[in-house]
């Protein structure tokens, strides 16, 4: 993807975890697995983490990398589990929150599961998707999340980063449901183990041919 300050590249590297690069700032979501998976890949400027689950926060992969300049955004519920690790380069948002940090902006979006009922594995307010806008591109991270409307009603989103696997997040039909309603430019399923991705792509083309569904490898063997 093209931005008016360069390109935004993307390193897919294992289920819900991932690299952006753009205009000199590497950003991680979600580090997780060895650092092995992250060689050739510049140190973290931004490290993004969505919630304490043990596939999305591994403190032995943050360890394992070089995290010596990066800012490090989380929610609550993730400070509760690393307290003060990161000192001053630590930032907890909940959801609603911007900020604005070297060039580009954060907006936690909220992420959890339907029905809202008495136990669910992803509770309101437990985790943040996030918004990025890098120069005059927004892109989504969804979390671990369902097809929940604040998803639904996000305006103006060129690239998004949606889940589904079951019986964690959503299924393929809920997933291409909620992405029809917000209609990314471009869309990558991730965090999709087990799942049929290509089922996805084809439910959305049917109904909306002008979305970009982008398939990834995010299992690698």
């Amino acid at each position: 993807m093209s931005t008016a300050q360069g390109p935004v590249s993307l390193s897919p590297i294992e289920h819900g975890s991932l690299v952006l690069q753009w205009n000199d700032q590497t950003i991680y979501i979600d580090p997780t697995g060895t650092a092995d998976a992250y060689q050739g890949l510049d140190a973290a400027d931004l490290i993004l983490i969505t919630h304490p689950h043990g596939d999305h926060l591994s403190t032995e992969t943050l360890d394992a990398i070089d995290t010596s300049a990066a800012t490090v955004i989380m929610p609550q519920s993730v400070a509760d589990e690393i307290g003060d690790s990161y000192g001053e380069a630590q930032r907890v948002m909940a959801n609603g929150d911007t900020i604005e940090l070297d060039g580009l902006r954060i907006h936690a979006m909220p992420m959890y599961n339907l029905p809202e009922d008495e136990d669910p594995r992803h509770p309101r307010g437990f985790g943040n998707g996030y918004v990025l806008t890098l120069g005059d591109k927004r892109v989504y991270i969804s979390g671990d999340t369902e097809g929940i409307e604040e998803m639904r009603s996000l305006e103006d989103i060129d690239m998004a980063f949606v889940c589904m696997n079951l019986p964690y997040t959503m299924d393929v039909e809920q997933a291409a449901d909620a992405v029809l309603d917000f209609a990314p430019a471009v869309v990558y399923p991730y965090h999709y183990r087990g799942q049929d991705v290509q089922r996805f792509k084809t439910l959305v083309n049917e109904q909306n041919p002008d979305i970009e569904v982008r398939l990834r490898e995010w299992y690698p063997e």
